[in-house]
């Protein structure tokens, strides 16, 4: 069983007991979130193709940790006039464990 879930504008595939990490989302370690918007779905009873959503699925997930991303460096430099300009960035992301997909026929 599998399901394809969006979240930050970004498309996941997550299967139950698997941990993935996304964009920051809000609240604390050991926080319940519920993704309704389940783009596909595949169970015991076949694929389930939303449009644009599957409506009766959802996939429960647990926070298992709030961090931040490796280091992304942005260098910008002009040659021969003496500019350079160096930064960083860190992206705030948020690790979840995929706990449940509930099915819409269940």
């Amino acid at each position: 069983m599998f399901a394809v879930i969006e979240s930050g504008g970004k498309q996941y595939r997550v299967e139950p007991d698997q941990v993935i990490q996304l964009e920051k989302l809000e609240g604390n370690i050991g926080d319940k979130i519920i993704f309704d918007q389940v783009l596909l779905m595949k169970d015991s009873h076949g694929i389930h193709v939303g449009q644009p959503v599957v409506k009766g699925a959802l996939v429960e997930s647990k926070i298992v940790d709030q961090m931040k991303a490796k280091k992304v460096v942005i260098f910008k430099k002009k040659r021969r006039k003496g500019y350079h300009k160096k930064q960083g960035h860190r992206q705030r992301m948020t690790s979840l464990k995929i706990t449940d997909i509930h099915s819409p026929i269940s």
